[in-house]
This record gives structure tokens, sequence and C-alpha cells, in this order.
């Protein structure tokens, strides 16, 4: 367990709160292997029925702890980034989130898995990748284009703007947009609702909505492939050393 990550159960419904807001709730692998043994252990729980994601702080989170990745990158399916990237991919349960301030990396792709986003109107959402000379991850490279169209992930992906809560709205990124700081209230209220709704039927329909898991998993696995490529090379070096001196990094160099 992490005393960044506080995992507790209200009702049918286990929330995940990322609670690390001096560092905008960037994501360690300690906090990976909680929030995945916290999945794995509400998948085998028929009590639970709904997963809440939120983030303590001014942000929801500002994608992965650059230091602490680089020190122990993904390499092998026992990783925790993996870990986690599985259950997301293939939790039996309803997954909800609850977003505000910045959503980076993972704090965006996460929610192309969710089934309902909540996000107050400080929300903003960035797929940063590219400008750290990696690749997509969480299958994000599949489902934000079905999400949003090739064209307009193209435009996502390469560029990673900075995506206001109003067109993540209008673009299906978000369900809705809540008066600021009532996004946990509204996540709380979807999953109250589902409490009044058939559990097998909601499975079914889940797992309708989710047919092409087989091939989530996949598209992951070769984003997991070319994201280890990125992370050995030159740019990439670049891309970390720019970061860390807080200055333009200089590709042509690279």
């Amino acid at each position: 367990m992490s005393e960044h990550v506080e995992i507790a159960a209200r009702g049918s419904c286990l929330e995940i709160h990322l609670n690390r807001p001096d560092k905008k709730n960037a994501i360690t692998n300690a906090m990976y292997a909680a929030m995945a043994d916290a999945m794995t252990a509400a998948a085998a729980n028929p009590a639970v029925r709904s997963i809440v994601f939120a983030g303590n702080g001014a942000s929801f989170c500002s994608g992965n702890d650059l230091q602490d990745f680089l020190q122990a990158p993904p390499k092998n399916p026992s990783s925790p980034v993996l870990r986690f990237l599985d259950c997301i991919a293939a939790t039996p349960k309803v997954m909800i989130a609850a977003v505000h301030g910045h959503c980076v990396g993972i704090g965006a792709t996460l929610l192309l898995h969710c089934d309902y986003v909540a996000a107050d109107p400080t929300t903003s959402l960035q797929y940063s990748f590219v400008k750290m000379a990696l690749v997509p991850e969480a299958g994000s490279s599949l489902l934000l284009p079905r999400a949003v169209g090739r064209l307009k992930a193209a435009e996502l992906l390469l560029l990673g703007d900075k995506i206001p809560a109003g067109e993540a709205l209008s673009l299906g990124l978000v369900s809705r947009v809540t008066a600021e700081g009532d996004q946990l209230t509204a996540a709380r209220a979807f999953a109250a609702r589902l409490d009044a709704l058939p559990p097998e039927a909601i499975a079914a329909t889940r797992k309708l909505l989710n047919a092409d898991r087989q091939t989530v998993s996949a598209r992951m696995a070769e984003e997991i492939t070319a994201f280890q490529h990125r992370l050995a090379s030159s740019e990439f070096r670049e891309a970390v050393a720019a970061f860390m001196q807080k200055r333009a990094p200089n590709f042509a160099k690279s």
C-alpha cells in the first residue's frame, strides 16, 4: 500500500483517491501497485459495483513521476504500471472518474476506459507523450481515435495541446462538466444511481460495450513495446534533460 493512494469503500463503491497533491498527483510505481492491488480485490468482490477515481489537491493527475519512472521503467508484466493497465482494461466493475485541474498522460488516458467522467471547469486534458519523445499508452492510440475520430486524435496526440473542460465535453472525452469542485459529488451520484439498477444487466451491458478487450489489450502491448524503445532513445534523453533543466528541448542535436 502507498501512503499516496487513499482507498476506501463507500457503500457498493470503491473509491481510489490519488493523494500526492504537492506533486500534482504524479504517479509512482508504489502508487500503481496500490491501485492495481485494490482493483484486483474489487474485481473479485461481488459487493463492489463501481470504482471511482479522484485526486486530492489542485489536480487530478499530472502523469507519471518522471524520476521514479526512470528508476524502474515497465519492463515485464509484473511491473506495477503494466499490472494497473491490465486492471483498467479488464475490470468487470463500472469505472467512474471525478477530475479537475491537470489530467496529463495516464491522467488523461485512464479516462478513456471509464464509463462516466465528471469534470469541473478547471479541468484540462493533455496527451503529452510526443512532447516527451514517447508514444501513447493505455490503449489510447486505439481508443482516442474511436472517441473523437482519427484526424482529431492525431492532432491531440501529435501536438499534445491542453484540452479545456468545455472542449473535452464537446469531444465526448468527459460525460459532464459540473460546477467548480462538484465533480466528486457528481461521480458519487452516478455510482449511487447504479445501486437501483439490476447488477447482472449492468454487467452484461458493460461486457457488450467492451466486447473487444482482446483488441485493446493487444494494442496496449504494442504501445508498451514502442514505449520501451522510446525510453532508450536519444530523443527521450534530451526531453528528460530539458525537463529537468527547465528549458526547451533541442531534438535536432539528439
